[in-house]
């Protein structure tokens, strides 16, 4: 296609939409995690970095290139040395630095939807974690913004401008219900069964039953808490 006949805008999105269609046919962006632990007078020091393998799709972002000193505040310019557990290190240059913890940004409604489909970032167990990474997290694409819109209708949630805030009787709630019930652990351990069952090695009755047991006897534990 020609595109100098287009005007600038027109352009701009023309390419923007064509640049979105190539992407599924590039390789995955890849990168990885690295940690080094050092002990330094006994106490314990931790280094953590993100490197890019393979940029993959990223290739067609070239003002975010990864590998670039201008890149993702993710993804950092100087790798971490390769280091063997035991290995004895020098520390040369130490520096205290004094902040204030600040608290974390309230949630809109981007960040929220945002959050439910990244889930596994607010989960520590690696195991669950690699579940949550390889689902849609919590709801799907259908159903996030009605599990939203039910928590202001039950009056859980409130909105003060742009932010979502947690009303009174939500934080009372959620202090209250047993863990089980406001972690995402169940929701990965029921994403393992459902892949389990997709793959023909359970039987949905298997499934099931047990997990309609145990909604039975967590409904019976709520219903014996006491809210004020």
């Amino acid at each position: 296609m020609d595109t100098s006949r287009l005007a600038s805008a027109e352009a701009n999105i023309y390419e923007l939409v064509a640049r979105q269609y190539l992407m599924q046919f590039y390789p995955a962006f890849e990168y990885m995690e690295k940690q080094v632990d050092t002990e330094i007078n006994g106490r314990l020091f931790i280094a953590k970095q993100k490197e890019v393998v393979s940029d993959g799709w990223k290739v067609l972002f070239p003002t975010k290139n990864t590998t670039s000193k201008n890149s993702d505040d993710d993804f950092s310019a100087k790798k971490l040395p390769n280091v063997r557990t035991g290995e004895h290190v020098q520390c040369v240059n130490a520096d205290l630095i004094s902040k204030q913890t600040t608290p974390l940004k309230y949630f809109t409604d981007a960040t929220l939807l945002s959050a439910m489909i990244g889930i596994a970032r607010y989960v520590t167990d690696p195991t669950i974690k690699k579940v949550l990474r390889d689902t849609d997290g919590l709801g799907t694409e259908v159903t996030r913004a009605g599990i939203i819109e039910l928590l202001f209708k039950r009056q859980f949630l409130v909105r003060k401008g742009k932010e979502i805030r947690a009303t009174d009787v939500g934080r009372q709630l959620i202090t209250t219900l047993p863990k089980q019930m406001v972690i995402p652990n169940m929701t990965a351990h029921w994403e393992s069964q459902l892949e389990v069952i997709s793959q023909r090695e359970m039987k949905y009755s298997d499934f099931m039953n047990p997990l309609t047991d145990r909604l039975n006897q967590l409904m019976n534990d709520v219903q014996q808490m006491s809210f004020r």
